[in-house]
């Protein structure tokens, strides 16, 4: 249904994660019978959980590790593990300058050139551990060091940006980036996006994505909505983006996963993103208070070193335990950042879903008020779901 804003312009009601509440079915069944297994590309995962390809978030380390606790971690090849050879005093620089200071120096900082001799060094770095090789960059990006990443033997090539779509227009002096043409060529599986509509979805599936990203701006350190006025609230974008996985499958027989990307902390959020059509989640912040993160209990967006226009803001996250106890548990804080598995497996539990198809088809309903009610002690004492 539409509602009015003027004369001239209707809208329709969207809602975010926080208005919306799974309700339990006719059966519940022991959370250590849900099977939480997905795929992506030709990669199967015991943990539907991405970590974000943020600077503050993943590095060698971090995605061997997702990749040893079931997961999988994205590696940013256009931040700084590929422009410095040494990291770790630039990671610092930016954990330790003033909120006045940051803009310029992070803008300082990533003006280093990137260099393709890193890009194979991070990648092939990450498969001698026993890691999955996932990295990420812009389309400019893409267009520019896909050769690199190929050659290096990555496992997963996310092409991400702001918004990304099948339909690009260029000044006469650059060559947009063939999507359809990139995801032919490349050797490994491509994930596209992000987007929030049910048309680029399917746009974007039918140009050859192994998956799709859905969400606009609703990242812990993004500014996107505030700086660009633009994105949907994920509920809405990840329903919409899933009924066009639907329509690609009943076209094709081919099922592309539609992974929701920002705007989660707690494991209910993960619950919820799944309920709404979500195959798997891609997260950031939660990861970034892992005490083996790269951003030593801060969290930076990808679009924050912007020369021109920055769209993404440095925030402390603290350090709240290891990266086991974020992903797998178990939990010391009661808030719902700590086990997200068991979490959701709890929650399928619950909602009687055997398997993550299952959990897509439960009851959602719009409930506003789902984490305020009640909770009148817990918020004046700053406690669990009050903090």
């Amino acid at each position: 249904m539409e509602t009015q804003i003027g004369r001239g312009k209707t809208a329709r009601r969207a809602y975010g994660i926080d208005e919306i509440a799974l309700v339990p079915g006719n059966r519940t069944l022991d959370p250590s019978l849900a099977d939480t297994k997905w795929r992506i590309g030709n990669i199967e995962r015991e943990i539907p959980i991405i970590a974000s390809a943020m600077d503050s978030v993943v590095d060698v380390r971090m995605a061997v590790l997702l990749s040893n606790l079931g997961a999988l971690g994205v590696l940013n090849l256009e931040g700084i593990q590929t422009r410095y050879a040494d990291p770790e005093p630039i990671l610092d620089k930016i954990a330790s300058v003033g909120k006045e200071e940051f803009v310029s120096l992070m803008q300082q900082l990533y003006a280093e050139s990137i260099k393709p001799e890193l890009i194979e060094q991070r990648i092939k770095e990450i498969k001698q551990q026993g890691g999955i090789a996932a990295v990420s960059a812009t389309p400019a990006g893409a267009s520019k060091y896909g050769a690199v990443v190929a050659k290096a033997g990555a496992d997963l090539f996310f092409v991400q940006a702001t918004v990304v779509s099948t339909s690009h227009l260029s000044p006469e002096s650059i060559v947009p980036l063939d999507l359809a043409q990139f995801c032919r060529e490349m050797p490994i599986p491509v994930i596209l996006g992000n987007c929030v509509t049910y048309e680029v979805t399917l746009d974007l599936m039918k140009a050859g994505a192994a998956a799709v990203l859905v969400g606009i701006g609703p990242g812990a350190a993004c500014t996107s909505r505030g700086v660009l006025g633009v994105g949907i609230p994920q509920a809405t974008a990840i329903a919409d983006c899933a009924a066009a996985r639907e329509e690609y499958y009943q076209q094709t027989g081919k099922y592309i996963p539609v992974i929701a990307d920002g705007g989660l902390i707690t494991g209910g959020d993960i619950c919820k993103c799944i309920a709404c059509g979500a195959d798997g989640v891609m997260i950031g912040s939660p990861f970034a208070r892992a005490a083996e993160a790269p951003g030593g209990g801060y969290h930076w967006g990808m679009a924050t070193p912007s020369p021109v226009l920055p769209r993404g803001t440095r925030i402390r996250v603290a350090t709240t335990g290891t990266l086991e106890q974020i992903l797998v548990g178990p939990a010391q804080l009661d808030d719902g950042t700590h086990n997200l598995l068991g979490a959701l497996k709890t929650s399928m539990g619950t909602l009687g879903a055997k398997n993550l198809k299952e959990m897509q088809q439960v009851e959602v309903v719009i409930a506003p008020s789902l984490l305020t009610e009640g909770k009148v002690y817990q918020k004046a004492q700053q406690l669990g779901m009050g903090k």
